[in-house]
């Protein structure tokens, strides 16, 4: 039986966390030339999950586990959230190849998809990464579902009463699951995540490597309202793939036969390091327990989308971390983060 017929489903990311999954970056590879620079930011961001939720660290070995404990208890961190695994990795992108927590509807039990993950298409070694869900869901004892098909987190978005929203830019695109049809990945996209109503979107944002993640570009932020990011730019070249996306979430109706909320999102001004476009958005802000993580790019956009955010979670306290050298990687917090939700 598929997990939608066992009655197990994808939480929302504003339900309450169990905990955060982090894999802590090492791959200098992904940010080449600075990666030193991203750990203030990034343990700036650790510390302030942890004090909402437990943390879980994977690390390449023991040495960098002694490295990151200092590291953060130097900052104050909440250390009794912070739990590390000795998981070796290829990467920090957790929210691509980490495990993906459904929770049952009618037992409150846990499992975890295991989706292949193929770096977005083949771009990078990914065969340690790969292997992330089954050993985390042998630290927790949990059941793992097999769909057998490529599939990123940071791909689909979530409101947890049987909508998903996606691009066709990334799941249809060739270097996935070029043997499936449209009609046969939303099949799946059911059958694993119990959801009912798939909203597809069409391209996605300059610079990103994955052929157009959605958590670059709009998220649920309650069950009837979604954030998008709009380029009030006309000659940017974001311009027309925004204002089409926009075009099409007002025209979309969601699972509850309702017409969401949309709620437009600025963009930050064009993040450029060694003359290349950076997939900077503040799409890419992560839900943790009462508190919003939203990144900024250092440019006067930042407060207009803090406000916004605000606005949107109001009973949520909104962090405002620097990603001007973490995007340099190509992806920022949502991207580096997993969350598993916690048992009713």
């Amino acid at each position: 039986m598929t997990p939608r017929e066992l009655g197990y489903y994808f939480p929302a990311e504003w339900k309450k966390h169990e905990a955060t999954w982090l894999n802590y970056p090492h791959n200098e590879n992904s940010w080449p030339g600075k990666i030193d620079t991203i750990y203030p930011s990034y343990h700036t961001f650790i510390k302030m999950l942890a004090d909402v939720e437990k943390v879980h660290i994977n690390v390449v070995n023991e040495e960098t586990k002694d490295s990151v404990f200092y590291s953060l208890t130097m900052i104050g961190t909440n250390m009794a959230n912070i739990h590390f695994h000795i998981i070796p990795t290829n990467d920090a992108w957790t929210r691509d190849c980490g495990p993906a927590f459904l929770l049952n509807k009618n037992n409150n039990s846990k499992a975890i998809v295991n989706w292949t993950y193929n770096a977005w298409g083949g771009k990078y070694p990914c065969e340690l990464d790969n292997e992330i869900p089954k050993k985390v869901a042998e630290i927790l004892n949990l059941p793992v579902f097999e769909p057998g098909i490529v599939m990123e987190g940071g791909s689909v978005d979530f409101n947890g009463v049987g909508d998903i929203l996606t691009t066709k830019a990334c799941l249809l695109n060739k270097n996935r699951n070029p043997h499936l049809t449209q009609a046969q990945i939303e099949e799946k996209l059911r059958d694993y995540y119990g959801a009912e109503n798939i909203i597809w979107l069409g391209d996605g944002i300059e610079g990103d490597d994955t052929d157009g993640h959605i958590d670059d570009l709009s998220r649920f932020v309650n069950e009837d309202t979604i954030v998008t990011v709009v380029e009030k730019n006309m000659d940017d070249e974001n311009y027309k793939p925004l204002k089409d996306n926009l075009n099409l979430l007002n025209k979309v109706r969601l699972a509850s036969g309702k017409q969401p909320n949309i709620v437009e999102l600025p963009m930050p001004e064009p993040v450029i390091y060694e003359d290349q476009r950076l997939p900077a958005s503040y799409a890419n802000f992560y839900i943790a327990n009462n508190s919003i993580l939203m990144p900024t790019y250092k440019c006067d956009s930042d407060n207009k989308a803090y406000y916004i955010l605000e606005e949107c979670f109001k009973d949520y306290t909104i962090h405002a971390i620097d990603s001007t050298d973490i995007i340099w990687g190509l992806g920022s917090f949502h991207c580096l983060s997993q969350q598993e939700p916690a048992v009713e």
